[in-house]
């Protein structure tokens, strides 16, 4: 359906299409995600060509588009657009709102245009405010209508822009709900959302965005569950990192631990959990992994899932093969254990710091 080839973007001052490599299948339902700036509504725009691409190719059934002689208009006539701001004309009523692109780029009869209108009203929920006018409607409805216009014009391709991000919390649930029920249909679909949930829900596809391109494209279970990449499983488990590296005995251990401290209350971590990461940072970084190694090489990372609301504490050093609780000192690993729910240890042979201990720390 939509094949793309090392597709960039180019503004002044910023790239946020680098190089995007990706085939879409008839029927795929793809959900758009990552942080804001990565390039999610860019990537929609240059594929129905709202937004003229910098480089790169885009073919769809086959046929390129992105050819100096392929009018914009005849690709758009494929694709059905719904945005965040909804655009719709606020002179005009409702069912005219719809019956307008069909009418003017279709040539459709008027009768015929407002029967088919009408149909799609009805599919929304929305036929009782067919000659309505837009300012008499509240956000979701809106937003309603926009999709009903979108689907006059009989698109095989549909692009969502963040479709409720413009919407008070109450209305989220009845857009989602059409854009559910349309994905039953077999239209393909995509669609930029921050709703985790509603993303992981509807579509077949995940494609996450990062560092100008797709980062991670796979299955909602893969990309929600089991992200392959970090930046994926950090964004998706709304993790916020610390990390800390240690390179001398003798460094600044009141300076790391301040730090550690203003981490735990900037993201609102208990103080009884704040607590537990500080002992935790003394007893195996200072009482067992210093005392052991003569120039240690101490990566530390501490992570807090908003999501789930709990921390992990990981450490990587130098060495031989050493699981600092089973073969620490003796009282520093009993305390570590009082602080501890779980621990993990591996060791990569061909990592710099190849001893791994991960522990998550007690609620």
């Amino acid at each position: 359906m939509i094949k793309i080839e090392h597709l960039q973007k180019k503004y002044e001052g910023t790239t946020p299409l680098k190089d995007v490599s990706v085939e879409i299948h008839d029927g795929d339902v793809i959900s758009v995600i990552g942080p804001s700036g990565t390039g999610k509504s860019t990537l929609l725009r240059c594929i129905n060509l709202l937004e003229k691409p910098t480089a790169g190719r885009i073919w769809v059934d086959g046929e390129e588009i992105t050819g100096r002689k392929k009018p914009a208009l005849a690709v758009r006539r494929k694709m059905g657009m719904v945005f965040q701001s909804f655009n719709l004309f606020g002179h005009m009523t409702v069912i005219e709102n719809i019956m307008l692109s069909p009418m003017d780029l279709l040539g459709q009869s008027k009768q015929a245009a407002y029967e088919e209108g009408m149909r799609l009203l009805r599919m929304v929920g929305l036929a009782e405010k067919a000659f309505a006018y837009p300012d008499e409607l509240s956000g979701g409805q809106k937003q309603r209508v926009a999709i009903a216009r979108a689907l006059a014009m009989d698109p095989d391709i549909i692009l969502f822009d963040e479709p409720t991000s413009a919407l008070d919390p109450t209305m989220v649930g009845e857009v989602q709900t059409v854009i559910r029920e349309l994905a039953k249909t077999g239209k393909t679909m995509m669609i930029v959302t921050h709703e985790m949930r509603f993303a992981k829900a509807i579509s077949n596809r995940v494609f996450f965005m990062d560092e100008g391109g797709i980062y991670e494209d796979g299955t909602p279970e893969q990309v929600f569950e089991h992200p392959i990449k970090e930046k994926t499983r950090r964004f998706i488990q709304r993790l916020k990192v610390m990390e800390l590296e240690i390179h001398s005995a003798d460094y600044d251990f009141v300076g790391m631990e301040n730090k550690i401290a203003g981490y735990c209350e900037k993201n609102r971590i208990s103080p009884k959990v704040a607590g537990r990461v500080q002992l935790i940072f003394e007893e195996l970084v200072q009482q067992i992994l210093i005392s052991r190694l003569s120039t240690p090489d101490i990566r530390v990372m501490i992570e807090y899932s908003e999501e789930k609301g709990r921390v992990t504490f990981t450490a990587r050093y130098n060495g031989e093969p050493f699981d600092a609780i089973l073969e620490g000192d003796t009282l520093s690993a009993d305390i570590l254990k009082s602080a501890v729910e779980e621990k993990e240890y591996r060791y990569l042979e061909e990592e710099e710091c190849p001893n791994e201990l991960k522990l998550k720390v007690k609620d």
